[in-house]
């Protein structure tokens, strides 16, 4: 029987499609294709011009979320709300974007945690996969309006060095924008997918993939063999693209023109004009060997071999990653089979010649490289919709399985769809302070709580040293077997106590079952989330009350009446607010608390080194 779904906006009926489409969601732009008459199509936009989508967010007055194109419009008239570059926060903490916080253009929250990153829009706050997630559903009206058909499934692209957090965080995306994902898959295989290396039997080649997007350089250096692909090593610069190359234009003609950078700044229209035409400039470079033009009444020019002597340190930085990565696999140029172009940047002529002499070779680039990703992602979705028998799928686990952490949420380990046999291990802590023992129970499906999922066993870790909330490091390994046995791990690293359990094959669950904790998953993702970003913040707010409450008790000489009393007055306000329902409010209290404390703990800080150092010679 067809299953069926209603437009609420058209007030029809919509088929359930059988089709599973791929995703490319980039940090520039994101693309969506699927399998047309047998050949994977990129699906362009509603006036058929582009398939690219910009990855831009932007929240109106009225909190209404426009995404792409329309969004980018709002990048000059509105940027503290609206959202680009949000592949780069995926699964980031605030520590980790060190350095290149002037990078963002809007509020990423800096709560002194190891949590990952939050962005403030107005008095709201979002995660990096609840953004994510908006530009996903506009992918997917994208191609249901073309389809006239609800699309349920997918397979999403990251880059090789995307890590689990990372790689779980697109899956959470893309449940939440309403998606089954079935596989994540890397982007360089993808790419390799797309040219049709890998795709056949006995095939053993080296690959190298040059991505080069807007805003992101990776190199990845792949070995496949007998339709496995392994990645032997990546590199790259994530702020490294072809906006750079822009932003050479724009310094070369600011001096040509004798326009200061500070006129840019206080007129946004006058550094938005510059900024498209740059961008156009670096376009007409790649097939003609001049470009000029006007900037508010300034003509500017400049010959592509100018405009190449300019961009050529960036371009020699690639190269310097691809050495890098080459040696990282222990291989030279010449062990290479075939060098793969992705990313529009590639269409630079300089760019092609100087990858092309580096690896002694003619590269792949007869694909469009903006869509060279996502067609290899749809060819992927249709490998596992079994209508292409040639090549062979790995066994998978047919639902998440992960563990219980604190306030019953259910932290992923394993992801639905994994390959098997598979092997993953993360690392956890206590969350009170001497706690000796620690409960690992594992649960088996896709929603956020553990009370929604299947308890599959558990057991206790004893001995962990007594030692204060987040100090002790407990490694909890999944193992599971290709026969669907299932081994868990727990080792406290500092004292080597561990625990293992087995769990053999009665988690097995039917296919009814499993389709309804699948379709549950996806129809209570966005309450799943909200309960989820509650419980979080709430946990996370109680660690920074316990932290306040410590600084105080040990820093008290330091302080003033007017600091402590201050103090107080904010962690009582977020005490309160942590008793409510409100995860933004609680936010809210936490960032106040932390904007005041942060000087004082610095303060703290340097009073300690002085007093450490005091009476000793620097050498």
């Amino acid at each position: 029987m067809a299953k069926l779904s209603i437009d609420l906006k058209e007030g029809k009926l919509k088929k359930e499609s059988d089709v599973i489409i791929g995703i490319d969601l980039g940090t520039t732009n994101s693309l969506v294709a699927f399998i047309k008459d047998g050949d994977p199509l990129a699906v362009k936009d509603e006036k058929g011009k582009s398939s690219l989508m910009p990855s831009i967010v932007h929240f109106q007055e009225d909190n209404k979320v426009i995404v792409g194109e329309i969004a980018k419009q709002k990048l000059v008239t509105d940027p503290g709300n609206t959202i680009y570059s949000v592949k780069r926060l995926m699964g980031k903490a605030f520590n980790d974007l060190s350095g290149h916080e002037d990078y963002f253009g809007y509020t990423i929250i800096d709560d002194d945690t190891e949590s990952l990153v939050k962005i403030r829009v107005r008095d709201s706050f979002f995660s990096p996969i609840e953004l994510s997630a908006e530009i996903l559903k506009g992918l997917k009206a994208r191609v249901e309006q073309v389809l006239d058909e609800t699309v349920t499934k997918a397979v999403i692209t990251v880059p090789a060095y995307f890590n689990d957090t990372q790689r779980q965080a697109t899956r959470d995306a893309g449940k939440l924008a309403g998606l089954d994902v079935l596989r994540i898959v890397n982007e360089p295989t993808a790419a390799s997918l797309a040219y049709g290396i890998g795709r056949k039997e006995e095939e053993d080649k080296t690959i190298a993939v040059y991505d080069l997007g807007g805003g992101t350089f990776d190199i990845s250096i792949l070995s496949i063999h007998d339709g496995i692909f392994e990645v032997l090593s990546t590199n790259g610069d994530t702020y490294l693209g072809g906006d750079d190359f822009d932003r050479k234009l724009i310094d070369y003609w600011l001096e040509q023109t004798g326009l200061k950078r500070s006129e840019l700044i206080e007129q946004k229209d006058l550094s938005q004009a510059i900024r498209l035409l740059a961008e156009d400039a670096k376009k007409q470079l790649s097939f003609e060997e001049h470009f000029s033009g006007s900037i508010n009444g300034h003509e500017v020019s400049i010959t592509r071999t100018k405009f190449e002597e300019l961009i050529k340190p960036l371009v020699d930085t690639t190269i310097d990653r691809c050495k890098s990565a080459m040696q990282d696999a222990g291989l030279t140029v010449d062990k290479v089979d075939h060098v793969v172009m992705v990313g529009g940047s590639t269409r630079v002529p300089l760019v092609k010649e100087t990858v092309s002499a580096f690896f002694g070779q003619q590269v792949y680039d007869k694909l469009d490289p903006d869509e060279v990703v996502a067609l290899g992602a749809a060819i992927q979705a249709d490998i596992l919709a079994g209508n292409n028998k040639d090549i062979l799928l790995l066994d998978v686990t047919p639902l998440s399985l992960g563990i219980e952490t604190v306030g019953g949420l259910m932290d992923v380990i394993i992801p639905r769809n994994s390959k098997i046999p598979v092997r993953v291990g993360r690392q956890y802590t206590t969350s009170i302070d001497g706690q000796k023992n620690l409960k690992v129970a594992v649960y088996q499906g896709e929603r956020d709580l553990v009370e929604h999922n299947r308890k599959l066993g558990e057991f206790i870790l004893r001995g962990i040293p007594p030692l204060a909330a987040g100090l002790p490091k407990i490694e909890i390994h999944f193992l599971l077997d290709a026969d669907g046995i299932l081994r868990v791990k727990a080792k406290e690293l500092r004292s080597g106590v561990e625990q293992e359990v087995e769990i053999r094959s009665q988690y097995g669950i039917s296919e009814e079952e499993m389709a309804k904790m699948l379709l549950e998953s996806i129809k209570n993702a966005e309450g799943d989330v909200a309960i989820r970003a509650l419980l979080e913040a709430r946990n996370e707010a109680n660690n920074i009350i316990l932290s306040a409450d410590r600084f105080l008790e040990q820093n008290h000489a330091i302080l003033s009446e007017e600091e402590i009393s201050k103090t107080i007055g904010l962690a009582g306000i977020l005490r309160e607010k942590v008793n409510g329902t409100d995860k933004d409010a609680i936010n809210v209290a936490m960032q106040n608390l932390n904007d005041f404390t942060n000087p004082l703990a610095h303060r703290a800080m340097d009073k300690a080194i002085a007093s450490a150092m005091k009476g000793k010679k620097i050498e």
